[in-house]
Formats: C-alpha cells, sequence, structure tokens
C-alpha cells in the first residue's frame, strides 16, 4: 500500500484502506485495499502418517473440509498461532512444526497465510473450538487426502493447485508426498 494511506473504515475483522495513485497517463483515482490479521493452516500427521483433517461447519455458509488454522493474534508469532490452533481444534499437538508456504491470496487484499506441516502429532486432549466452529476429525490417508483436497468443499484453493498439479507430474508428486509422509 501507499505511504498515503488512510484507513476509512475500522471493521472487527477487515479495514479498509484508500490512497491517491498516480496513473500511466498522469491522472490521478482512489485505490483500496482491505487489511486483516494474519493467518495460519496446519496440515496435522500423526506418527503412523494419517493426515488430519476437520469436517467444519460455521455460522453462515456450508459444510466444508479444511486443515486447522485461523487468525494470528496480536503479538503472536505466525508459529505459536499454529501449535495453538492446532491444540484447540484437533486436541493434537507437536513438536514437529515446519513452516510449508507463505502465500499472498489476494492483491486487493494485505493479508497472509502461513502453511504448516505439522509431523508427528498426537492426541493430547480434547478439542475447544469456538463458539462459531462445529467440527468432526477426519483422519485420513495420503491417497484419500488427495481425493478430498481436489474436491469443491475443499477449503485451501493453494493445497488443490498443489495437488493438481502433482498427480500430472511425478516429480511434484513425490515433493508432496516427502512433504507430507517423510
Amino acid at each position: 500500500m501507499s505511504s498515503k494511506q488512510k484507513r476509512v473504515f475500522k471493521g472487527i475483522i477487515y479495514d479498509v484502506y484508500q490512497w491517491q495513485q498516480k496513473m500511466f497517463d498522469g491522472s490521478y483515482t482512489i485505490f483500496e485495499k482491505l487489511k486483516r490479521a494474519d493467518a495460519v493452516t496446519v496440515f496435522p500427521i500423526t506418527s503412523d502418517k494419517k493426515i488430519v483433517l476437520m469436517e467444519q461447519k460455521q455460522p453462515i455458509g456450508s459444510l466444508f473440509i479444511s486443515a486447522p488454522g485461523g487468525r494470528i493474534d496480536e503479538g503472536e508469532t505466525p508459529l505459536k498461532c499454529a501449535k495453538r490452533e492446532l491444540l484447540e481444534e484437533t486436541g493434537f499437538s507437536s513438536n514437529h512444526i515446519t513452516l510449508w508456504e507463505i502465500q499472498t491470496p489476494f492483491l486487493k487484499m494485505d493479508w497472509e497465510n502461513y502453511f504448516y506441516i505439522a509431523k508427528s502429532c498426537q492426541k493430547v486432549t480434547d478439542a475447544k473450538p469456538d463458539a462459531g466452529e462445529k467440527i468432526k476429525l477426519k483422519i485420513v490417508d495420503f491417497e484419500e487426502f488427495l481425493k478430498i483436497a481436489s474436491q469443491d468443499n475443499f477449503r485451501h484453493p493453494f493445497v488443490t493447485i498443489k495437488v493438481l498439479k502433482a498427480l500430472l507430474d511425478k516429480k511434484k508428486m513425490e515433493e508432496i508426498k516427502k512433504l507430507f509422509l517423510d
């Protein structure tokens, strides 16, 4: 965003910023961008190489399948948030969490999503989802994960694209298998 940005709306989740932007022809127009807290997504993998997903329903929208995740609290690191969300939404914990990739999915939104892989996950407590989450764990093997990641109700398009590319390219499939299963 421009250094001359001005917040014109402060919401609970989203803020809206505007600024005057010079165009290629020398004219000016108002540009606008959303800003929200960054988020994490964690793909938990158990010691027996099963992937922990969630069938989830929230007060708006239809049932979807996702990995645990959520907003990073102010002052919280992405890794700390990943550990917290993993525990809250699944009851699982891991000491082997690595960053997979950081995605900035929208040009018109100041927001990053940190994708993590958590290996050797162990169930340590009951899940404690937020009041607006109904979660049922879905523990699957790698082949089932590939099918689920290709479904319309899978929440993570970044992962869907990676899976579909892997299905078309043996080298990419080996990379994703190594990421999830080694």
